[in-house]
């Protein structure tokens, strides 16, 4: 069996469109849905990040406020932005860029920001509604597999899945989301970590499997059942003297091996990653639509 590839390119691109047409609706009723992003300090995968979300929002037609602050920024001089965008009507997205200088407490900058405009899903009130089943904007790697899986038309319902990692980024919320009881859940989920014992025998159960651990190759062929769905989340450098840059990118899973025995993977780059930014775009647009019914 050779699997086959879910494209997050592909999936991302059509989520996109139909997120472009909604902010064109949006328009006719004057609202532009806008996102402020805050970047602190020079970080190189940080710049880049944000300049490929900035992309993505001029792509679709949201409104993108662009904060860029020199390292030395006091926390006082970032929160006082932060009270400015949480009061400003044009901005229906706020997202601070991790990680932040070490002089700056990141979890009072996260608790800062109003949750009506938390699209990033990291504030604990966002957490929380998400844990007891409430509305509330979901965080966008994990939204972004559940989306992948639902739109490649993998059955969640009484699924077997395996989390490989406990972050609050990813490991936690995707096991969350799983099993709500809801058409995006209603799946049986287990929860592996570095604690874990006998983590091939958890996964070899898995109709689905999670990989979410930050470390090549965690899941190896001999680990998955035959017909497996795998969604590998990690995103790894590794030396590689061939490439010009001397490095690849691999994911957590061991994709040539396990692609011989899986029935459908998603590869790194070009799987997950891109789901990431579009669920961003995503809760900004439904941030925006909100504001219509509480006019």
């Amino acid at each position: 069996m050779t699997a086959k590839i879910i494209d997050g390119k592909q999936l991302a691109a059509d989520m996109r469109a139909e997120l472009k047409t909604e902010v064109e609706q949006l328009q006719t009723k004057n609202i532009t849905p806008g996102l402020a992003v805050v970047l602190v300090g020079e970080d190189p995968a940080s710049k880049s990040y944000v300049t490929a979300k900035e992309k993505a929002c001029a792509d679709i037609g949201i409104y993108s406020n662009d904060n860029r602050l020199p390292a030395e920024t006091t926390q006082e001089d970032l929160l006082a932005l932060i009270d400015k965008l949480n009061k400003d009507p044009k901005i229906h997205g706020i997202l601070v860029q991790l990680p932040l200088p070490k002089h700056i407490d990141e979890n009072k900058i996260l608790l800062a920001i109003d949750p009506a405009k938390d699209v990033d899903g990291f504030h604990p009130m966002s957490i929380g509604k998400m844990m007891i089943g409430q509305d509330a904007f979901l965080p966008c790697t994990p939204h972004g597999v559940i989306q992948m899986l639902m739109r490649s038309g993998v059955q969640l319902e009484g699924a077997e899945v395996v989390v490989v990692g406990r972050s609050n980024i990813v490991g936690k919320p995707v096991a969350n989301m799983l099993i709500q009881k809801a058409p995006t859940g209603n799946a049986t989920v287990t929860v592996c970590h570095t604690r874990t014992k006998n983590l091939a025998e958890h996964v070899k159960r898995a109709d689905i499997v999670i990989a979410a651990a930050g470390w090549p190759n965690t899941v190896t062929a001999d680990m998955v059942k035959e017909g497996a769905v795998v969604i590998d989340v990690g995103v790894n450098r590794v030396d590689d003297d061939t490439k010009k840059r001397g490095y690849r990118l691999v994911g957590d899973v061991d994709f040539e091996a396990v692609s011989e025995k899986a029935g459908m993977i998603t590869p790194v780059p070009g799987g997950v990653g891109p789901m990431t930014i579009t669920m961003l775009l995503y809760n900004t647009v439904e941030s925006a639509k909100r504001t219509i019914k509480t006019e």
